[in-house]
Formats: structure tokens, sequence, C-alpha cells
């Protein structure tokens, strides 16, 4: 089934101003695509029908489902690796610094797809503090407003292509072999993870800031006004000194934000 012109602009004008994400008239395809299958499923002629359901049951299963197939969800453990060294290196000694009297560690990995991201900063965490942990409350906020894509990141199940990038002692140590195809993180390293869901477009909730948040390869979706606002919440969010990281794809304008620049994809909010 083709999807009109008014059709998709409707999509799209709702999703963007509801949930920030900018789907250009080059996604039109992958819309269609994403969404044929509810005429197997629902009793509607056309993508129209069916989007008038969906809003009708905003707080419900069915914009749930649908925010599911429209949102890509790919990444893999280890990605962008020089984040994770610079954590290592700068950003967790620091904290440690900072915190070393209340030993408490807040980051937020805000879109954390399949969990491969908030799983590498765990196990980044685990190798910086070691034996030093004890006491620590090392535990990693991770949301995403993909419920589908939550509940699998729960179970930390990885095929062997998405470890390629991580290093050997994190397999490991960190890993289980679940088949001759697929890892699973280890239980305990599970439980350093809460995964919640979470809309980036909405007030946030949270009553204490952050030291260090990661938003990778998730403002790619949003046009420039919708990127420098959430940016800005981000700013707000963390604690004097704390550390934003973003995707190698994305930049902040340096005119605009309160960011100081650090190195590509890092920033900083200045002490």
């Amino acid at each position: 089934m083709q999807i009109t012109n008014k059709e998709f602009n409707d999509i799209s004008s709702y999703v963007r101003e509801r949930y920030g994400i900018n789907l250009t008239e080059k996604k039109k395809m992958l819309v269609a695509t994403r969404l044929n299958f509810v005429f197997g499923k629902y009793d509607v002629a056309n993508y129209g029908e069916y989007f008038d359901m969906v809003k009708e049951n905003i707080a419900g299963d069915m914009m749930v489902e649908f925010l599911n197939r429209i949102t890509t969800n790919h990444t893999f453990v280890n990605r962008e690796a020089h984040h994770f060294e610079f954590m290592k290196t700068d950003v967790l000694p620091y904290i440690e610094a900072f915190e070393g009297g209340t030993k408490d560690l807040r980051i937020w990995s805000a879109g954390c797809s399949n969990g491969a991201e908030p799983y590498s900063i765990a196990m980044t965490v685990e190798d910086y503090l070691g034996q030093r942990k004890n006491g620590w409350d090392t535990t990693i906020l991770a949301t995403d407003i993909s419920n589908d894509i939550l509940q699998k990141a729960k179970y930390g199940k990885f095929p062997i292509e998405d470890l390629k990038t991580a290093p050997k002692t994190w397999i490991l140590n960190y890993f289980d072999k679940a088949s001759s195809e697929e890892f699973i993180v280890k239980e305990s390293l599970r439980k350093e993870v809460l995964f919640r869901r979470l809309n980036l477009m909405n007030k946030f909730p949270f009553k204490k800031k952050f030291h260090l948040i990661f938003c990778r390869n998730v403002m790619i979706y949003f046009d420039a006004d919708v990127k420098h606002a959430l940016a800005e919440k981000f700013y707000d969010q963390l604690e004097v000194g704390g550390y934003l990281f973003i995707g190698h794809s994305e930049t902040l304008d340096r005119n605009k934000t309160k960011f100081k620049y650090i190195k590509p994809a890092i920033y900083r909010k200045e002490i």
C-alpha cells in the first residue's frame, strides 16, 4: 500500500511536534514499509485511518507500537570506542575526586537503544573502579522511547557481530556464551543498569543532576531548533563540570550552546 503525501505529512508533523523526530521526505518509503503491517492487523483501508486510531490511543499500546516501528534501533558494544577511553582517563577520575565522599556516580544513557551503550558504560566503570567500587552507587540510568527495545536491552543478549569492537577482556569478564552465535551480559552487570521509558521532549523527572550524559546518534533525527533545545535541557540536568557525549555525526552550534567544546562529540558544563 502506498502512502500519500498528506498521510506522510500528517505523520511526520505529528512526531516532530510531540517527539522531536524529524522524518524527512527521504524517509517516506521507510515509514510506509515499517507501517505496512497494519493492514493485516487492523481493519483500516489506508495509513490515514490507521494514524487516526493511533492518535485516539495516545497513551495506549497502539502509540507504543507505532513508535517502535518508526524508530531505528541498532548499535553495538564499544561503539565510538574513544568515548569510553576518554571516560576512563578523564571523566571518571574527575568524578571520583568530586564525589569521593558520597560515592554517588550518576550517569545517564539517553536513547539507549538495545542496551549496548549503557552496558559499555557499566563495563568501563567496572574496569576503572575495580576493587575500589565497593560502597559506590554505580547504577546507570538508561532510557529510550521504545518499550520493545527496552525489553530487549534488559535481557542483554547480543549476536557475535555486535561484539566485534569490544575488548577481549570485556567478553571474557562481562559476558556468558548463550549459544554459538550469541553472548549475554552477566547478571551482575545487568543489575548495574536501570532501564526506563522516557520521551526526551517531555520535562525531565530527575531530582538529582548527572555527572555524565550520553546522547549519541539520537539528535541526528532532530532539526536544529529541537536539537538546541534538548542540548540546553541536558546542560541544566548536568552537575557543574559534567560532560555530554553525542554522536560523531552530530554537532552543537558553539555560537548558541552554553557547553564548552572539549573534542569532537564531547562537551562540558564549565566549572
